[in-house]
């Protein structure tokens, strides 16, 4: 999921005792309402969000979910799910598909028709609606009654008939089936009954199969849509039984099919996949760049790559896939690293996809809407910073580097600091910088032992005011002379500023700075895109 500004995130109060997380007393108490949106942000009601964890979400990590529906105040719930699954918010959407399905079926009778009045709004795709299926299955297992009641029954027939039709062709064509279920086995559970020809001529494909179909349409006089739905299936069942590969190609690119609607034997062809990459969505595209490049489908000066090269640092294109800098960044070095992570597949890196993919990082960050808020980005150089950020192709330098890079050229009040042994400078890492030039920047101070409290102690003695630090360290556990917390706390009153802390280990796998019960701090263990999404919800009050 790419990070994104919203209108509404950036109105967000800056009271911290009236924000939406807060819960009335203290400002920085951890409320139930801030260990929820923590919840349905990264997966965790806990300060501590751990880069590329994706596992399965349960009751026993939802104490403040359930707290809050005990309390009667489940429509809130459900607006909170709603606001995190629209507004680009959520790290990973798991976790509002969890909650949604818990909410869906608490014993509350407003909770649940809010839940099920929300299906549409937070399950926007079939493998969203999947998922929220297995996870309500998964809820129900230790209880007798079954999950297909009059309600969700009702919710997933709306699904199936508020879609455009045409949409809803191209979807049930391109994602079938996903965690043990199918759209034939949802319009079946569900009874759905279709609201208009179009929608029954796509439950017929579904259910009972293309034959069919045409048996039952061939004579009739059809409306438009109809017509219109019934060519795009025709389309699709071609391609499925084709041979020709000039022939797929044709259909590929008049009808901008996608690879799920192929067979395997034609993703064989490099002529088919040349086809595929004119359309293919650009996330998408920066995924497989080394695998076209081993399979010489990409090849030096080709009329492919050119054209990939031209799509890749597109400003329109990049706003339009609303593609993250860091993203790019990941993307960048892990074509440079020359094979896939599992060392099977190898490639000679294109230099002209690396200018590309350079160019395109600078113009994304053009994309990010500014927070608007004063940031302070400390990078600790006390150990080496030669590592490599678990889980990803990258050096913590250049992570560093990249990271101090996004800040400097989206926000307007950033400092950028290094410090090691107990020294702590301003560094020149400035918006017209490239990544390499600010790279030489963070390792120029030696090493040493550290403090990760310098940079607020800094900004405190300076009578600098902070709205967000970020400590971006090397080392696997912090080290500090004083709290971090009450080094924060004597900022927050000397400089009147709702300061927050965001300590980052860039190659930690789950340490945190301490159990702080300070709504404003939070730790990040590793480093990914989605702690660019957490780091962006904390400084709008949003977690």
């Amino acid at each position: 999921m790419e990070p994104s500004g919203s209108s509404a995130a950036a109105a967000s109060s800056s009271n911290h005792a009236q924000n939406s997380t807060g819960g009335g007393g203290c400002p920085w108490e951890v409320s139930d309402k801030a260990r929820l949106c923590r919840f349905l942000c990264y997966g965790s009601e806990d300060d501590i969000y751990t880069a590329r964890e994706e596992g399965r979400v349960s009751t026993e990590s939802t104490g403040a979910l359930l707290s809050l529906l005990q309390e009667g105040r489940g429509t809130e719930v459900v607006e909170e799910i709603k606001r995190f699954a629209q507004d680009a918010r959520a790290v990973r959407l798991g976790p509002s598909f969890f909650a949604l399905a818990l909410c869906s079926q608490h014993s509350e009778l407003k909770t649940r028709q809010a839940a099920f009045k929300a299906l549409k709004e937070v399950c926007r795709s079939p493998a969203h609606l999947f998922s929220f299926i297995q996870y309500k299955k998964e809820l129900k297992e230790d209880m007798k009654c079954g999950i297909w009641g009059r309600a969700l029954r009702k919710a997933v027939s709306d699904w199936y008939n508020e879609q455009d039709a045409l949409s809803l062709a191209a979807a049930v064509t391109k994602c079938k089936q996903r965690e043990g279920w199918s759209h034939q086995d949802l319009l079946r559970l569900s009874h759905t009954k279709p609201a208009n020809e179009a929608i029954a001529l796509i439950s017929k494909y579904v259910t009972k199969g293309w034959k069919e179909v045409q048996a039952a349409y061939a004579d009739k006089e059809n409306s438009e849509e109809v017509v219109k739905v019934l060519s795009y299936l025709e389309v699709v069942e071609k391609v499925k039984h084709s041979c020709d590969e000039t022939e797929v190609i044709n259909l590929i690119e008049e009808h901008k099919l996608e690879r799920e609607q192929l067979l395997t034997d034609h993703l064989k062809s490099k002529q088919v996949w040349r086809a595929l990459l004119k359309e293919m969505p650009l996330q998408s595209l920066l995924r497989i760049l080394g695998k076209m490049t081993s399979n010489k489908i990409l090849e030096p000066g080709s009329a492919e790559t050119r054209a990939v090269c031209d799509r890749i640092q597109s400003e329109a294109a990049l706003k339009k896939a609303n593609i993250h800098p860091f993203s790019l960044h990941l993307a960048s070095e892990n074509y440079k690293r020359c094979q896939g992570y599992q060392g099977k597949t190898k490639w000679t890196p294109d230099s002209s996809i690396l200018i590309a993919m350079d160019s395109a990082f600078y113009k994304s960050c053009m994309n990010l809407e500014p927070v608007g808020k004063r940031f302070v980005v400390a990078v600790d150089v006390s150990s080496s910073l030669s590592s490599i950020v678990p889980g990803t192709s990258i050096s913590t330098a250049v992570a560093a580097a990249a990271i101090t890079m996004i800040f400097a050229r989206t926000e307007v009040d950033t400092q950028v600091l290094v410090y090691s042994e107990g020294a702590l400078v301003p560094c020149t890492v400035t918006a017209d910088m490239t990544l390499a030039e600010a790279t030489v920047e963070l390792v120029k101070i030696p090493g040493g032992s550290t403090d990760c409290t310098l940079p607020i102690k800094w900004a405190t003695e300076n009578g600098k005011a902070v709205d967000v630090f970020i400590i971006l360290t090397n080392n696997p556990l912090w080290t500090f002379t004083a709290s971090p917390v009450e080094s924060l706390r004597k900022h927050r009153e000397k400089s009147g500023a709702n300061s927050k802390l965001v300590m980052c280990g860039l190659t930690s796998i789950g340490h945190a700075i301490a159990d702080t019960e300070d709504r404003g701090v939070l730790s990040i263990c590793g480093f990914d895109l989605g702690a660019l999404s957490v780091i962006r919800n904390l400084a709008q009050d949003l977690i």
